[in-house]
């Protein structure tokens, strides 16, 4: 009973410690600055046909099945 209490001290206070340095963390020392990102360039293309895949194969038998 006696190291199932201590087992318990020990989770709880690894937790407190957890935390305590994830809180000391959250916060940046300095401010840093946003870089703006790129401007973005949308472009309208003329109306393409639109490119289709057709995938065709046979089934595997069985034995080709097993064979793998």
């Amino acid at each position: 009973m006696n190291i199932a209490k201590n087992m318990e001290f020990i989770f709880v206070s690894a937790i407190v410690l957890i935390g305590g340095t994830s809180m000391a963390t959250a916060k940046s020392l300095r401010p840093v600055r946003a870089i703006e990102p790129p401007a973005v360039v949308a472009e309208v293309k003329a109306a393409a046909a639109m490119p289709v895949v057709v995938v065709s194969a046979k089934r595997l038998s069985a034995a080709e099945k097993a064979a793998l």
